[in-house]
Order: C-alpha cells, then structure tokens, then sequence
C-alpha cells in the first residue's frame, strides 16, 4: 500500500528533491570557499599562502600571522568597532520603532508627507550627506570620538520605513485596549508596541550592524588617531603598510567577519522571521 500525505501527495524522496539538495550544496560551497580560503589562510605560512600549487588543506598550522595582528592595537580596534556597531545598533531599533509606531498608528497633520520624506531620503547616497555632516559634527567637537562614529547614523530612513511596515500589522483595537485601561503613551509602546515588533527589529538590528561595521567611508573621514581606529579601518592601513603580507590581512580580514557572524547567529530566528513577515504583509 503506498503512503500518502494529507493533500494526497505522495510520501518519500524524489529524485527532484535529491537534484535540487545537491545543487543547493554546491553553491553553498562556492560561496564558503572564500571563507574558508580566508580563515585557513590566516594560519598559513607566509610560503604557503604565497604558493603556486592550490592548498586546500594546510599542510603546516601557524600562529604567527595572529601573533604579528595582535601586536598592533588590534584589540582596542575590535573594541571600538564593536562598541560602535552595537550602540548605533540600539540606537536605530529603539528611533526606528518608535517613528514607525507614529508614522504608522498616529493620526496628525503632514503624517503622510513626512513617511514620503523618509522615502526620498531612502533615495540620497550617503556621499551627498558627507560634506553637512562632517561640518556638524565638527562644531560639536565630536572628531575622533565614539559620538561622531555613532550619533549621525542613528537617523536612518530605512530603518523608518521597515519598522512602519511592522507596525502598521498590529491591530489598532488592541493599542485601544490599552488606552482605555489606563496605559500611558510611553507605557503602550514599551509593554506593548515593542513586544510585537520584535522581528523587524531583529532583521534591522542585523541590517544596522553590518552597516555600522562597514562603514569604512564615513570612519576614514572622522578619524584621525590611531586609538580610535575601528577593526575595518585598521585592518586596511595594515594593508597599506604589509600589502604583500597575505597571511597577516587573512588574520585581519578573520577578525574582522567574525563579529558579523557571531551577530547574524545570535540574531538569525528574528531575521528570518521578520524578513518573511515583511514579505507578506509589507
């Protein structure tokens, strides 16, 4: 008797399915390789890494090019990245959601054109906004500091947009609800508001981190020591100063995916989650 599922199909693998899982493989290998290419290498030789013969398995282990990594400032750079990404991080949800919160459940005047605003700035490359910004937060006296790294990212119109999406999903009677049993403004956000729009800020948070860590233009400009010096601007100066040295920039460019993965893991339920929500009801 042959087994069926609940809309009649029938159970068990096709040789479909087995084509498509092997395909799927090999292009998750493909994209991986350099990965793997880039984490292997950092424990290479440098005559290894430099080889003619293509070496998928290191025949010889070496720390030698973490040893030389970490004799520049590298930790206080990891630092300084990671505070950054993070604060700009929490930072973007926590605006974000509220102006979505607004845009999206509030009823004032120019509500409309202020969300088309944030639309047309969506369009603006951040090259445009370089030369006001920069003027600004030199006038603050916030050169060379975390506040000049952090503050004029937190503004950001996607974020806006992405988590007026979400909230325009809550149902109104429920925010209702609330104000009739006595919940503040404040209160209706925070116990409620932000609860339910946990997986598009998940999807954000990860969208924000990796756009702080990567921001290399905006950190070239504003920093000017070497202390304050983020992972990704110290990694490229090492690059300019060893630009034959593979194995030490193998290290650095290591060190510096590695945040980024540690963040999407940690993150990657609400990710998924969010970007399917948006997909839908978006």
């Amino acid at each position: 008797m042959k087994d069926y599922d609940v809309v009649g199909r029938k159970k068990g693998v096709s040789a479909g399915h087995v084509v498509a899982v092997i395909v799927i493989c090999l292009f998750a290998a493909f994209f991986l390789f350099p990965f793997y290419w880039m984490i292997t290498g950092s424990f290479k030789p440098m005559a290894s890494v430099t080889a003619s013969s293509l070496e998928i398995f290191p025949s010889t282990l070496s720390t030698m090019n973490w040893e030389k990594l970490f004799k520049y400032p590298a930790f206080k750079w990891l630092f300084n990245s990671m505070f950054t990404a993070f604060g700009t991080m929490v930072l973007v949800c926590f605006t974000s959601a509220m102006a979505g919160y607004s845009l999206a459940k509030k009823q004032y005047p120019g509500r409309e054109a202020l969300f088309w605003l944030f639309v047309g700035m969506m369009t603006l490359p951040r090259q445009v906004l370089l030369v006001p910004l920069f003027t600004m937060v030199s006038k603050w006296g916030w050169l060379d500091s975390f506040e000049g790294l952090i503050f004029p990212a937190v503004g950001w119109p996607f974020g806006v947009f992405l988590m007026k999406q979400f909230s325009q999903t809550l149902p109104t009677e429920l925010l209702e609800a609330a104000k009739i049993d006595g919940c503040s403004e404040f209160r209706t956000f925070w116990d409620i508001v932000l609860p339910l729009v946990k997986p598009g800020m998940g999807a954000l948070a990860i969208f924000t981190f990796m756009t702080s860590w990567n921001d290399y233009f905006w950190q070239l400009v504003l920093i000017q020591s070497t202390p304050m010096k983020t992972l990704p601007l110290g990694v490229a100066g090492l690059q300019m100063e060893w630009g034959t040295d593979y194995g030490l920039l193998m290290a650095g460019g290591t060190a510096s995916s590695l945040p980024m993965i540690v963040v999407f893991l940690a993150f990657q339920k609400y990710f998924t989650k969010g970007i399917t929500l948006g997909a839908v009801k978006g």
